[in-house]
C-alpha cells in the first residue's frame, strides 16, 4: 500500500492548500443549440477565483494525455480514428459532440487533468480537476459526450507508476458509470461503485463491483441513506490506497438531465460524507467534477463550487495532521 495523506512531511511545495486543474482554456465549438453547458466550466474557475479557495497560482493547466496513457485503457483502433477524425456517423452520434481537433486537445488536458489530481491527491492529500468523469466512454468507442475515460486511465497510470496499486471510484453522478464498469468488468485492483437513476441514462448498464440504482424523484433523506450504504459496502469490501470521485452536480432536481430530486444542500452533505469516508480510511483524494445540466446554469457553478469549497476545507484537515506528525 502507497503512504497514506497522513504521511505527508509538508503543506505542498508552496504552502498551497489546494491545487486545482483547470482545461476550459481549450474551448471545444458547439452548435448553438446544443445541451452541454459549455460555459459552466470557465464559470466555476472564475467563482473559485474571485471565492478565494486557492491562491490564482495554485489553479494550473495539466498536460495532455499521452498516447501512451490513453493507450492503456483505449483500443489503438479507436484512438486512430480520434485523431484522423475519422469517426463514422454512428460513433459521433453516440458520443453526442462533432468531432474537431479541438475536442480532441481538450479531452487530452481533461484526461490529463484527472492524472495530475490523482498524483497531487498521492503527495498532498486531496487534488482537484475542473473537469473530467467522462465515465460513459469505452474501449472501443465514446459515448454521452465522453470521448476518452478520463478516470480508468488515470487509475491505470497510478498503478503504472507504482504511485497506488488498488484505486476505488467513487461515482456519484447521476448517471451510471458503464464505461468504467466495462473497462475494470475484470480487474479485482480496481473496485467500481457507481450510485445512480435506475431509469436514466445509460440505458443498458454493465454491472459495477457495486451498483445503487434510485428511482426517480429520490430525494435528499433517500439518497443519502442509499450513499450511507454503498459507502460502507465498498469500504468492506476493498481496501483502496486511492480513491477518484465523480463528484456529479446532476442530482440537483431542476437538472435537465438528472430526474432525482435533490437540493443544493443535501448534494453538499452527499460531498462531505464522501470526503469524511476516505478521510477516515487516510485514503488520498481525487475529484473529478462529471455532469452537470441545470436549467440555470449558475446552480450547477454553485454546486460544484461547493465540491471544491469541501475540497478545501479537507485538504487543510489533511494538511494539519500531517503538521502533527
Amino acid at each position: 500500500m502507497v503512504a497514506g495523506p497522513w504521511m505527508i512531511s509538508s503543506i505542498g511545495k508552496n504552502g498551497e492548500l489546494l491545487k486545482i486543474f483547470y482545461s476550459d482554456t481549450f474551448p471545444i465549438h458547439l452548435p448553438p443549440d446544443h445541451r452541454f453547458p459549455g460555459d459552466k466550466y470557465r464559470l466555476l474557475r472564475e467563482s473559485i477565483i474571485e471565492d478565494g479557495l486557492t491562491p490564482e497560482p495554485d489553479l494550473l493547466i495539466p498536460d495532455p494525455a499521452s498516447n501512451t496513457d490513453i493507450l492503456l485503457v483505449h483500443d489503438s483502433d479507436y484512438l486512430d480514428k480520434i485523431i484522423a477524425g475519422s469517426l463514422s456517423e454512428k460513433e459521433v452520434r453516440r458520443l453526442g459532440f462533432p468531432w474537431s481537433p479541438e475536442l480532441v486537445e481538450r479531452s487530452r488536458r481533461s484526461v490529463g487533468g484527472t492524472i495530475a489530481a490523482c498524483r497531487t491527491a498521492i503527495n498532498d492529500g486531496i487534488g482537484v480537476n475542473l473537469a473530467g468523469g467522462t465515465h460513459h466512454a469505452h474501449p472501443g468507442f465514446g459515448s454521452g459526450y465522453c470521448l476518452l475515460n478520463d478516470c480508468a486511465i488515470a487509475a491505470r497510470v497510478m498503478q503504472k507508476e507504482s504511485l497506488a496499486e488498488r484505486v476505488v471510484i467513487l461515482d456519484c453522478d447521476v448517471h451510471q458509470g458503464d464505461g468504467t464498469a466495462v473497462i475494470f468488468s475484470k480487474d479485482a485492483s480496481v473496485f467500481t461503485f457507481s450510485i445512480h437513476g435506475l431509469k436514466n441514462f445509460p440505458f443498458h448498464k454493465p454491472a459495477s463491483d457495486l451498483d445503487v440504482g434510485l428511482e426517480d424523484g429520490t430525494t435528499d433523506q433517500e439518497y443519502l441513506k442509499s450513499l450511507k450504504e454503498g459507502l460502507d459496502e465498498t469500504f468492506s469490501r476493498f481496501e483502496p490506497d486511492l480513491a477518484i470521485y465523480l463528484a456529479g452536480a446532476d442530482l440537483y432536481h431542476d437538472d435537465r438531465l438528472g430526474r432525482l430530486a435533490l437540493t443544493k444542500e443535501g448534494i453538499a452533505v452527499r460531498d462531505e460524507l464522501v470526503y469524511d469516508y476516505c478521510q477516515r480510511s487516510g485514503l488520498s483524494i481525487a475529484v473529478v467534477l462529471a455532469g452537470g445540466y441545470a436549467r440555470q446554469i449558475n446552480d450547477s457553478v454553485d454546486i460544484h463550487l461547493n465540491t471544491i469549497r469541501q475540497a478545501a476545507k479537507t485538504s487543510a484537515s489533511y494538511q494539519s495532521v500531517a503538521h502533527a506528525q
